[in-house]
């Protein structure tokens, strides 16, 4: 068990908050600077283009996973999982941020259409020959991207020890499982050379993270 007083838990918990805020502000200003120079040589992403779809969509899906990730962080003993908790909630942040400004920049709406409507051409590509989809709801699409429901984060947040570093484990694997998908999509449909470079970067740490996290599971002993 941790021996960190109150106060002790508190302080580093505001640490992180602040350094989340700063690094999502890092990441929108890096996002322009990045940038800046390459896209007038591109065509400007448009408001149904893939770039915009996945900037939208990853957003939500990082938001949660920084909300997640920052729960488990704040109460769990495990020194490997408060260092992976801390990575993911950072990492997450700052391309979050950096996803907002490419909406700004490319002078779009931060929401726009139904989610993950974006990825029908990359669907069609690999399922011939059937007919058009509707698009699902926002709670369908949620599920279909591996995010969390209020009862989930609910339970996390109620429970404690292991079984919260368990919980917060199967709901994150899933999470990043979702997010996997989203990413493949963009690099098969995408141009702009940034958001590309996210994509793959989110595809490739993501798997990692999985598995790291079933490692973990194994070795905590979680079940189901």
């Amino acid at each position: 068990m941790s021996d960190e007083t109150p106060a002790g838990s508190s302080r580093r918990w505001l640490v992180l908050v602040v350094a989340l805020v700063l690094i999502a502000a890092l990441g929108f200003a890096a996002g322009r600077f990045s940038t800046f120079g390459s896209q007038s040589a591109a065509s400007t992403p448009g408001t149904d283009s893939p770039e915009a779809g996945f900037s939208r969509d990853m957003q939500v899906h990082h938001a949660q996973a920084v909300e997640l990730a920052m729960e488990i962080y704040r109460k769990t003993d495990d020194e490997e999982l408060r260092v992976l908790s801390y990575d993911i909630a950072t990492g997450q942040a700052a391309q979050r941020g950096e996803m907002y400004d490419w909406l700004v920049r490319w002078g779009l709406s931060q929401s726009g259409g139904p989610m993950m409507r974006w990825m029908d051409a990359a669907d069609a590509g690999h399922d011939h020959g059937g007919a058009p989809t509707e698009p699902m709801t926002g709670e369908e699409a949620r599920a279909a991207m591996g995010m969390a429901s209020a009862e989930e984060i609910a339970a996390l947040k109620a429970a404690t020890g292991t079984d919260a570093d368990c919980r917060f484990l199967t709901l994150m694997i899933r999470h990043h499982e979702g997010a996997i998908p989203m990413a493949k999509a963009l690099l098969e449909l995408g141009t702009d050379p940034r958001a590309l470079e996210i994509a793959q970067a989110i595809e490739n740490g993501q798997t990692a993270e999985i598995d790291a996290m079933t490692s973990m599971q194994t070795r905590l002993g979680c079940t189901g």
